[in-house]
């Protein structure tokens, strides 16, 4: 597969994935990856392996959390090396009411338009177990 442009890798990282764990829709999040897939939290020394690990990481926070967005995306994109940078704000609320706010930090790595490994940096604790 040929190389993404800029427009292509943004819109991977904020519509393609972000878009999609926000909605909840968890078939869309995890063709983002690919099926060998390293996802880690780097501030909790934590690492998903492949799609399984993925889906259950995902699984965990849709279930933990009724509403969940990601935005104010500042984005740093290198088409040559097919990395991805973003620093975002996260606002999340459970079914009793209680709201958490981050200020994250991710890095994607892509291969052939999906992502091989991806490293997050959260400001809080770990709502990705």
């Amino acid at each position: 597969m040929s190389r993404l442009s800029r427009a292509q890798l943004s819109d991977m990282a904020t519509q393609k994935y972000f878009a999609n764990v926000d909605s909840k829709n968890m078939a869309a999040v995890l063709d983002c990856f690919h099926e060998d897939v390293s996802f880690t939290i780097q501030t909790d020394n934590l690492t998903h392996y492949g799609h399984p690990g993925v889906r259950k990481m995902f699984d965990n926070l849709f279930s933990n959390f009724e509403e969940i967005w990601h935005g104010d995306f500042e984005l740093a994109i290198d088409v040559e090396t097919q990395t991805i940078c973003s620093r975002f704000n996260v606002y999340l609320k459970d079914a009793q009411g209680n709201e958490t706010r981050l200020r994250n930090c991710n890095f994607w790595y892509v291969k052939d338009g999906k992502f091989s490994r991806v490293f997050v940096f959260m400001s809080g604790e770990n709502v990705l177990r």
